[in-house]
């Protein structure tokens, strides 16, 4: 072979799959590290699914601690777990993630349809460890804090809804791509509203990811999985839909949206004529004179018959 030969493009990159065993990491643990950005990912040259590169395989594989520290960095936990590892009661744990000091990574659905947040162990750990952190761990909630957890402050689906959107615009790979992020985390409704053109509408959706749930499609699960991905504060959809606003400004600006284009009709061969319609076609012979007279009659009849033209017989014994 000679050594000018070029590789083909796949021999470059691999699968997910490939490149998560190649990495000894399980598919979920694969995937949660792509998410985070920790393993970089590159677009198919042939238009599949995305693939990662040889040579991040082989970057991550030469980092210090390999495979354990990426294993490490990428070990989600719930909430049992998570308050074992701040070493703090599961209550407190879940206190300090609703009000918003803990952010979740991810999130699933049990079976009885209930959302199981799981977090980064590392950044518990960090957490746990900051001096600055003492009094959340061992103290009481400001008293303005447990008045707002009583009237049901949560904002574990508000920040992970943050988390996952910079996740989102990290992947896009252009202005299309980053304005169907932003309007992904809104109610359709809301886009609708900012996105007037049904043209443009249906080519941003063509960007706007899902929620990362595995469900069918109108399930009670995915429906969840859309609610949590949802925007549901007043300032949260405010400020969503001022970026969205911007990111199609630039996406225009970049490649307006494309508009349905009428198919011209099919040239007629040469010499033939366009056959006359049924309107302009003059009927001849016995059927053309008796339509003709049916059409007259029809005319006398009804004129006779109008009520200025007839004998008024209303006054008559």
């Amino acid at each position: 072979m000679s050594g000018n030969t070029v590789a083909p493009p796949h021999a470059l990159s691999c699968t997910y799959s490939r490149a998560a065993r190649e990495l000894g990491l399980k598919r979920s643990q694969f995937d949660l590290a792509v998410h985070l950005g920790r393993i970089r990912t590159v677009p198919d040259d042939e238009g599949g699914s995305r693939r990662v590169a040889r040579a991040e395989i082989d970057r991550l594989r030469a980092a210090p601690g390999f495979p354990g520290a990426l294993t490490r960095s990428v070990e989600a936990v719930g909430t049992t777990e998570a308050a074992a590892v701040m070493r703090v009661p599961p209550s407190r744990f879940t206190r300090l993630a609703r009000m918003g000091l803990l952010v979740p990574v991810t999130f699933y659905l049990n079976r009885y349809r209930a959302v199981v947040w799981l977090y980064l162990a590392d950044e518990l750990r960090q957490f746990a460890a900051d001096e600055n952190n003492t009094t959340l761990l061992t103290g009481r909630a400001p008293e303005g804090t447990r008045d707002q957890l009583a009237a049901g402050l949560d904002l574990r689906a508000r920040n992970w809804r943050g988390r996952h959107l910079g996740s989102l615009l990290r992947q896009a790979e252009g202005p299309w791509q980053r304005a169907g992020a932003l309007a992904a985390l809104l109610d359709p409704a809301q886009v609708a509203d900012i996105v007037r053109d049904p043209c443009e509408r249906s080519h941003l959706n063509r960007f706007r990811p899902g929620p990362p749930t595995h469900s069918a499609p109108g399930s009670p699960a995915a429906r969840l999985a859309e609610r949590i991905m949802t925007a549901a504060d007043p300032d949260e959809i405010a400020w969503l839909r001022s970026d969205l606003t911007h990111a199609l400004e630039l996406a225009r600006a970049h490649r307006p949206a494309p508009r349905p284009t009428a198919k011209p009709a099919p040239p007629r061969p040469a010499g033939e004529r366009q056959p006359a319609s049924r309107t302009e076609r003059p009927r001849t012979g016995l059927l053309g004179r008796l339509l003709r007279g049916s059409v007259r009659d029809a005319g006398a009849y009804s004129f006779r018959n109008r009520p200025s033209c007839t004998t008024d017989t209303s006054s008559r014994p």
